[in-house]
C-alpha cells in the first residue's frame, strides 16, 4: 500500500514538472527593457521596447520620445520578423518635428508596400529592396537590436549589409567588429560612423553616434 501511494505521489510530481515546463515553453518569451538617449550627455529622450518571440516569429512594439536634436513622439511602433530576422511587417505612429505621421508597410520577399499618411494626405509607394535588409527607421534606436540579435559576437571580418531607411530609401553600410573586442561592432552608414556594444549573448548595450554627440544606453528589466 505506501509503494502504491509512493509511486502515486512520484507519478503526480512528474505530472505537475511536465505540465508547469509546457507551460513555460508555450508562454510568448519577452524581453523588456529602456533605451535613455543623450544629446551633448544631456538626456533628451527615452524608448520603451518588448522584444517577443512568438512561435517561429518576432515582433519588437516600442514606444517613446525625443526632445533634441529632433523632436519625435512614437505613439506605435511594431516590427515583425521572422524567424531569420527578416522583416515582414512595419507600423509607426506619432509624430516628428511636429507633423503627426502613420507608416505602414507590409514586406514580402523583398516587396514593399508603404501607405504612408502624413497632415491629412496619403501616399501608397511600392519599393523593392533586398530581401535581407534591416529595416532602420530615423531617428529610432530599438530597431538595431535586430542588428544585434541576429549578429551579437559572432562577426569575424567586415561584411557589407543593406539598411532600409523606412520608408525613405535604401541604402549600403558596413560591420566590422573591434579588433580586441569582438562585441563592440563599428557600423558605417551614409558616411557616419556608430559604435554599437553588445555582450556575449548580442544582447544590444549601447550605441553612440560621435559625430552627431549622440549616446543611447539600454537598461534591460531583470
Amino acid at each position: 500500500m505506501i509503494k502504491k501511494i509512493i509511486l502515486f505521489l512520484i507519478l503526480f510530481l512528474l505530472m505537475i514538472f511536465f505540465f508547469l515546463a509546457w507551460v513555460s515553453f508555450a508562454q510568448p518569451k519577452v524581453e523588456r527593457g529602456v533605451l535613455s538617449i543623450y544629446f551633448m550627455e544631456e538626456k533628451v529622450g527615452y524608448e520603451e521596447y518588448n522584444w517577443e518571440k512568438t512561435g517561429e516569429d518576432y515582433l519588437l512594439s516600442v514606444r517613446g520620445r525625443l526632445n533634441k536634436p529632433t523632436t519625435m513622439e512614437i505613439e506605435k511602433l511594431t516590427l515583425k520578423l521572422d524567424s531569420n530576422f527578416i522583416a515582414q511587417y512595419f507600423y509607426f505612429k506619432g509624430s516628428i518635428s511636429g507633423a503627426e505621421q502613420e507608416v505602414v508597410s507590409n514586406i514580402s520577399e523583398g516587396e514593399v508596400e508603404n501607405v504612408l499618411k502624413v497632415a491629412g494626405q496619403e501616399r501608397k509607394t511600392k519599393v523593392k529592396i533586398k530581401r535581407n535588409a534591416f529595416l532602420l527607421p530615423n531617428p529610432i534606436f530599438s530597431t538595431y537590436l535586430v542588428l544585434t540579435k541576429k549578429l551579437g559576437c559572432s562577426l569575424q571580418e567586415k561584411v557589407e549589409l543593406s539598411a532600409y531607411i523606412i520608408p525613405q530609401l535604401e541604402t549600403s553600410f558596413t560591420l566590422e567588429p573591434q579588433e580586441d573586442n569582438p562585441c563592440q561592432l563599428i557600423m558605417k552608414l551614409g558616411g557616419v560612423e556608430i559604435i554599437i556594444d553588445t555582450d556575449n549573448q548580442g544582447n544590444l548595450n549601447s550605441l553612440s553616434v560621435p559625430s552627431q554627440k549622440l549616446r543611447v544606453v539600454m537598461n534591460r528589466e531583470k
